[in-house]
């Protein structure tokens, strides 16, 4: 990037013989600054790199969007449910996936963001754009080890190459805590020095609201590892908190990242006519509570006096884990509601912030109000973050719980959905009742973040979902208590065996999807 020093040579000798009034800026020019061409290339691979990381946290490319949010998170978090019959039995509904699918998370996510992140330490040493580097590398990890347990993480190579020694997953989440710390410790007293907006499609380079993320994040993570580390989980939860920048508190503060179309809109409509459609298990709680926010979250269903239907059409969504008969007929089930020119893909709102601070009121962490206050705030905001009114009503609803569901063509296994929360909070009621009220709420507040569902749904065993009756699994995955894990990509086994094998020994079970991750152990307590 810099001139030779054969130029420089050759440029002082130009000064000794050159009037100093002659081409003044050439010649007078700090040799040891990048010149316009080489900031404008800097400034460029900058935002190449920043905009890149973020595509990789909720994957802005569609056939990574549908591996990892629609067939993986979608099916798991109790949200989508695949559609294509070509699916069937080789998928992760019904805990057989295909080999190519297993490995997309980890083969194509973790090395695109090391290898952006070292680029972008290539061309910069601003210590802004490298702190907002370090959240959003967490925010796209914390989700990968989410999903495998122990990864290569502190000690992983240059460009992206995996071939590293693994990191159990207890230090992958201490690490990444720490990395949160630092990045907020450099941004604080920054608060007010915004970057290029060019370089960031999520905040537009506004660092406050980095701060915000950064905190709700490790509120988030800190959470997580409530079973497995309650001190630690304590410590960060009240730490995020009562800084002074703080979480995420109202919608101006949500994290989306703008794309130029959304890929669920191609997945759920696009893709022979929809891969995916609405699971029946979230328009099952939904419909129960006569949720408003149902008209915003998806479409009506489109079955015809010919097929049969035993009611008008609604919000019926399709059974997750079944042996579709027919993609024709599973694509009048609903579908999500996305227009085409939607562009935002979240990845954090305020109203999931506001429950994990009512999870630790309930606690009894200082999380700076009541768990009811919180609890009440969560569903306002997710309500106003749809643009739907009634949510004073919806909280005080003592008495509605989710429907039981039954296929609109009886076709499919009609068991129901096993929950009886109602919505309005108690303080009379037990700790385990009021934390399912809370995480259900934040479940649906959290729709369409189906990874970040799997991961509650495995931490707390809420919301309560449907098993899936065509398990797949030759018996390995317990039907009641799903799949805990994916086992890790066949790639692994060829071209890291030796540190692969040192995780293995480490993960307490067999490398399958019954093995339980690190923080996967509230039974255990």
């Amino acid at each position: 990037m810099k001139k030779s020093i054969i130029n420089l040579l050759f440029s002082a000798s130009i000064l000794l013989t050159t009037s100093c009034t002659s081409n003044f800026e050439e010649y007078n020019t700090n040799p040891y600054d990048a010149n316009d061409d080489q900031m404008q290339y800097d400034a460029y691979s900058l935002r190449a790199a920043m905009v890149a990381m973020q595509g990789y946290v909720i994957p802005a490319d569609v056939n990574l969007n549908q591996f990892t949010e629609c067939l993986l998170g979608g099916s798991f978090g109790g949200y989508l449910a695949d559609s294509n019959t070509g699916f069937v039995g080789k998928n992760y509904a019904t805990y057989n996936p295909e080999q190519h699918w297993i490995q997309v998370p980890f083969n194509d996510i973790i090395p695109k963001i090391y290898a952006n992140q070292t680029q972008l330490k290539n061309v910069t040493t601003d210590p802004i754009p490298l702190a907002v580097a370090d959240i959003i590398k967490v925010a796209a990890i914390h989700r990968i080890t989410d999903i495998y347990g122990h990864i290569p993480y502190s000690k992983i190579g240059v460009d992206g190459k995996l071939e590293a020694a693994y990191d159990l997953q207890e230090d992958v989440y201490s690490k990444m805590l720490e990395e949160l710390d630092h990045a907020i410790e450099v941004l604080t007293p920054n608060q007010t020095s915004d970057f290029s907006p060019y370089a960031d499609k999520v905040y537009g380079g506004k660092v406050l609201n980095w701060i915000k993320f950064a905190n709700s994040l490790k509120l988030r993570l800190s959470m997580r590892i409530v079973y497995a580390n309650p001190a630690l989980a304590q410590t960060k939860a009240e730490e995020a908190v009562n800084h002074e920048v703080g979480t995420m508190l109202s919608n101006d503060d949500n994290a989306y990242n703008t794309v130029s179309k959304s890929p669920f809109r191609v997945v759920m409509f696009e893709y022979n006519g929809g891969d995916s459609r609405v699971s029946a298990d979230v328009t099952s709680y939904m419909n129960g509570y006569a949720d408003p926010r149902r008209e915003k979250y998806f479409t009506m269903s489109t079955f015809e006096d010919t097929d049969n239907a035993a009611f008008d059409n609604g919000y019926y969504g399709l059974r997750s884990g079944i042996n579709i008969a027919s993609s024709a007929t599973a694509h009048k089930y609903s579908n999500m509601n996305i227009p085409e020119s939607y562009n935002k893909l979240l990845w954090m709102n305020a109203a999931e912030s506001a429950f994990l601070k009512a999870e630790g009121a309930l606690r009894g962490w200082n999380m700076g109000g009541s768990a009811n206050d919180f609890y009440t705030q969560g569903i306002e905001l997710s309500f106003n973050q749809w643009g739907v009114s009634g949510a004073g009503a919806y909280a005080e609803n003592a008495t509605s719980i989710p429907e039981n569901y039954k296929d609109p063509l009886g076709a499919n296994d009609n068991s129901g959905v096993p929950a009886s929360i109602t919505i309005k909070w108690n303080d009379a009621d037990d700790f385990e009742l009021n934390l399912e009220r809370i995480i259900t709420q934040k479940w649906i507040a959290n729709f369409p973040l189906g990874h970040e569902a799997w991961s509650e749904f495995r931490r707390t065993g809420y919301p309560r979902l449907m098993e899936a009756p065509y398990n797949q699994s030759n018996g390995i995955v317990d039907g009641t208590e799903m799949a805990r894990r994916l086992p890790y990509p066949l790639r692994e086994y060829k071209e890291n065996s030796d540190n692969l094998q040192d995780a293995i020994d480490n993960l307490g079970g067999p490398d399958n999807m019954a093995t339980k991750v690190w923080w996967d152990c509230k039974n255990k307590n």
